[in-house]
């Protein structure tokens, strides 16, 4: 069976919306109607959404788990209250509210895993999800669960503005400045359109070697899409900015400043020209450009395919895979950043892991069941996007690491090629490592300047291939948020400096001069 494809993206405004909890209440709304259902029904007027459960019912839960056999087990508790309001033609346009609850659990015996979930937090309901799930270990000897205990992980999500303290009316606001900015940044724009999404996640993990931990994550997701019309075109620009953080991330980056970068984006693609086709020097600008390897590399590195023995670096740990300027790193503590969770999604503690070591594979990302089947340690990487999902191995915040050039010498000792500003997204195959991804803001590069704006341009390759062309790297690490699909989203923030990839093969819509 040919394994599901992965992707990574930037989030067009309609997946933005689909992001809202599901059975949440959605309504289209005038700005008096929208301030009503968020002052009615919004985070500041409910409790805390940590899932409160007594200790011994999750040890009595663990142990029904374990009742027919197998080596592990765990239960998932979590809460969710999350809000989203969209600003379209200068109205708003919707606003939704969820409060997600429920419990997952998971039996591990040998390579089969057994799940069941429940939409609510009750012992019953619990048990009975428990009892489901235990179906897969039926005639194996059972490891004896240890009684839960409390724990603690260190902790690299601060808030100085929590979500549920922000006034609705700062919320709509932030929205107005941002739509204004953009409209005031040049008489070509046309329109925009401006997404807000806040969540608060409680999180409850228990398991049967006695781990207990228990915290909230809040998140923020602002994203900006301007569209501009000019000389008989048009361009649609975005930029995005999240954290998990409180409402302080609008003082440190505001959405003014959001806005202006979709809007420049906007107007400067009206220009662009048919892209050239053929082999070409790549030179990528930092920031979410990372999202190339995190597409490309970091999905053939996460363990699950690796232990399937189909993965595109199976075989290859230890080996030199890439060339000697090529460092990626995979750190769920970086402080804040949208991938940061403190502790991964079955309680392993977030660390810095360090994959490609100049060149040389030195690590996979591994869940607890990846782990198990690799002999390996557990690098905080499995993820889920709620309790109805089993954990997998998931990137948090994937980036090439810093080199020793500079940005603007690698461009000027790149005579002809393509500069790459700024990338949609796009898909790999984790078994080969074939990838392609779109570019949204491309430039060709002309005795060593940027110049002509290009449209339709796509990269397209293996990742193998890439690392090892890639012969200049930057040391102006910057990184861009965003989400990722593998059969569930889990937000992710992918980073790079300034790199060169030599003779990359370039899709685009006219043959090179």
């Amino acid at each position: 069976m040919k394994p599901r494809g992965h992707r990574a993206g930037d989030i067009p405004r309609r997946k933005f919306m689909e992001m809202g909890i599901k059975g949440g209440l959605a309504l289209a709304a005038t700005p008096a109607l929208v301030r009503e259902l968020l002052g009615k029904a919004g985070p500041g007027a409910l409790p805390s959404a940590g899932p409160a459960v007594d200790k011994a019912v999750l040890d009595r839960v663990v142990a029904k788990a374990l009742e027919k056999g197998g080596v592990f087990a765990d239960v998932y508790v979590e809460h969710r209250i999350a809000r989203t309001i969209l600003m379209e033609e200068s109205k708003f346009k919707s606003a939704e509210f969820g409060i997600s609850r429920g419990a997952g659990v998971r039996v591990i015996a040998g390579d089969k895993t057994g799940f069941a979930y429940a939409d609510e937090v009750g012992e019953e309901a619990m048990l009975r999800a428990a009892e489901v799930a235990s179906f897969v270990a039926r005639g194996s000897t059972p490891a004896p669960p240890v009684p839960v205990r409390e724990g603690s992980r260190p902790s690299y999500v601060s808030v100085e503005l929590p979500l549920a303290g922000v006034a609705d009316e700062k919320r709509l606001d932030t929205l107005r400045r941002a739509n204004q900015a953009a409209l005031d940044f040049d008489a070509r724009v046309k329109m925009a359109s401006v997404s807000y999404y806040d969540e608060v996640r409680g999180r409850t993990i228990a398991n049967s070697e006695g781990l207990l931990l228990t915290d909230e994550l809040p998140l923020l997701f602002f994203i900006v899409q301007v569209l501009s019309e000019g000389g008989g075109t048009r361009h649609m620009g975005r930029e995005r900015l999240s954290r998990h953080s409180g409402f302080e991330m609008f003082d440190e980056v505001s959405p003014e400043e959001i806005a202006r970068a979709a809007a420049r984006e906007a107007v400067a693609m009206l220009a662009a020209k048919d892209a050239p086709a053929g082999k070409m020097d790549v030179v990528m600008q930092n920031g979410w450009g990372g999202v190339l390897v995190h597409e490309a590399v970091g999905h053939p590195l996460e363990a699950d395919n690796i232990a399937k023995k189909i993965g595109a670096f199976t075989g290859k740990l230890g080996r030199k895979v890439a060339s000697d300027v090529f460092t990626m790193v995979d750190d769920g503590t970086l402080p804040n950043f949208r991938g940061t969770t403190n502790w991964d999604d079955e309680g392993t503690p977030g660390r810095r892991n360090v994959l490609i070591d100049k060149g040389v594979l030195v690590r996979f990302m591994t869940d607890v069941l990846s782990a198990r089947q690799l002999g390996m340690e557990r690098t905080g990487n499995g993820r889920r996007e709620s309790f109805r999902y089993l954990p997998i191995p998931r990137m948090t915040n994937t980036f090439i690491d810093r080199g020793t050039d500079k940005a603007a010498d690698i461009l000027s000792a790149t005579k002809s090629g393509l500069y790459v500003q700024a990338l949609s997204g796009g898909s790999v195959d984790p078994t080969t490592g074939v990838f392609n991804f779109t570019c949204r803001e491309a430039y060709l590069i002309e005795g060593g300047r940027k110049t002509t704006p290009v449209k339709g341009a796509t990269l397209i390759g293996d990742c193998l291939e890439i690392i090892r062309t890639i012969d200049a790297v930057g040391d102006d690490l910057e990184f861009g948020p965003g989400i990722c699909g593998k059969g569930q989203a889990a937000e992710v923030t992918a980073g790079q400096p300034t790199v060169r990839i030599r003779g990359i093969t370039v899709g685009g819509t006219r043959a090179r001069a």
